[in-house]
Formats: C-alpha cells, structure tokens, sequence
C-alpha cells in the first residue's frame, strides 16, 4: 500500500535537533554526514528535495561552549546567529562532496501572512529546485521568537509547523519528519513497554490530538504533540506524512521505496493553505 510513496517527486525533509546533535549540544557529524549521504541519492534519482532543520541553537551552543540553553531571549538570538552559520557550513562542505549545491531560506512568519512575500518565498524555492539547488530552510530566529519562547495557532513555534507549512507552500507530495522516536505509538512508550507503533494513521482525530503528550527531548523544543499537529496541517492539504526515526537515515531510502517504516499518515482531501 506504501507503494504510492514511491511516486512522490518533491518531498519535505524535516530533521530535528536531537537527530543532528549529542545531548551536551555538539554537532553529530556522523549523523549529518549520512543525512547528506542519502538526500543526495534523493536528488540523483531525480527527487526533489526541501530539507527543514533544527539545531541553530544547539549547535551555537556548542560553538560557544555553553553547558545549557540561555533563557534571555536576546542571548537565544545571538546564540541562534552563530549556530545559523555553523550549520549551513557543516551542510554546504557535505553536501558538496556529493555534488550537490545548498541554498539558505529563513522564515518567519510575517512572509506567510503576506501575499507579495510569500509568493517571493514560492518563486525561490521553485527556481532553487528548478536549478537542482537543495533549499535547506530553518525560522529566522535571530529575528524571530516564536519558536524560542513557544508555539500557538498563530506562529512557526517549532520546526514540525515549519515543515508542513513549507510543504503546503512549495505543492510537496510527501513530508517527512525525522525524530528521536520509532512512530507514533498507541500508548507512552516511556510508561508502557506494551506499546507498539502504529504503522498507518487514516486520520487524525480530537481523540488522538488529546492522547498525546510532549516530548522529553532535552534539546528540541518539538515533542510529539507538534509532529501530530505538523501531520495533521499537511494531511489537509492533500500531503503524505511519514514519522520515522532519524538515527538511521537508511530510513529515508527505505520511506521513499514504499517499505513499512515509521507511522505513515494518510493525506485528506485537497484544501488550500
């Protein structure tokens, strides 16, 4: 039944920061090297692929030695800047010895709400995907603060919305997000040994929205009730979603070839984002 994931031309990649870094904030090498590894197998097999990342933060944090997150949020911004840079140089030298070029977009909010500004978002990433360019996007957050004080209905808050909001923006067929977690589970894997994933979700429901808690991770600030919330805005709008857990990036050739991975969560009906 998963075959259908096969045909996906542009997919939405998300990776979060308990995938990319350790747990005292430095950067996985390893991990980001096999990220790069098999999203450029995506591209030389002619997909095409958005990559949504977190890790500003986390990886300014460890460029600047800090044993723990800032609470002020000027210092979160400033800290959010370094880790920006770090990031895209790590990115930009991997990807490179595979051939591939990267280009930076950061969001905020603010560019979605606007039609002129969002169309200007729409043409760059077509004409960066039109160029065999990989888009590698993250919130602006040394300009904004949404997702560095919370997430509401009204803003980015985290990058699983980001995600699926750019999914809707870009017409993607398939967004997948990359987590410290298996799927999604019918009971609290924490609590429950019991627990078991749930291969395909039809729907997500009130029912489901109120099961689920929030995440533990220590470094990011999108638990499972923002990934649920992402699936469920790109489900709307006529996308695939697939959960899986980013530790193994074999997962991502394994999604994209129709095989049993993650929580797949079935697209709905079209709407218009």
């Amino acid at each position: 039944m998963r075959k259908i994931l096969k045909e996906a031309k542009r997919i939405v990649i998300k990776v979060g920061t308990s995938t990319l870094t350790y747990e005292n904030g430095k950067i996985n090498l390893t991990r980001m090297e096999h990220l790069a590894r098999r999203v450029a197998d995506l591209i030389n097999n002619d997909k095409q692929v958005i990559l949504v990342t977190s890790g500003a933060v986390g990886v300014g944090m460890g460029k600047l030695n800090l044993s723990k997150k800032p609470t002020a949020i000027t210092e979160k911004q400033a800290v959010a800047s370094v880790g920006q840079c770090e990031l895209m140089h790590i990115y930009s030298k991997l990807f490179s010895e595979y051939g591939i070029i990267v280009g930076q977009i950061l969001l905020t909010r603010t560019i979605t709400e606007n039609e002129v500004t969002k169309n200007n978002a729409i043409n760059t990433f077509n004409s960066l995907l039109e160029k065999h360019v990989l888009p590698i996007v993250n919130e602006n957050d040394a300009i904004s603060t949404d997702e560095l004080v919370s997430f509401d209905k009204f803003s980015f808050g985290d990058n699983d919305t980001l995600s699926s909001i750019v999914a809707a923006l870009t017409n993607s067929e398939l967004l997948i997000l990359l987590s410290d977690v298996d799927g999604f589970y019918d009971g609290d894997p924490r609590k429950d040994e019991e627990a078991k994933v749930i291969k395909v979700v039809e729907k997500i429901d009130d029912k489901m929205m109120n099961f689920v808690g929030k995440s533990s991770s220590k470094m990011g600030t999108g638990g499972m009730m923002t990934k649920l919330t992402a699936a469920k805005m790109a489900t709307e709008n006529h996308i695939e979603v697939v959960l899986a857990n980013g530790d193994d990036m074999n997962n991502l050739q394994k999604i994209t070839e129709g095989e049993d991975v993650g929580t797949w969560f079935r697209k709905g009906e079209k709407d218009v984002y």
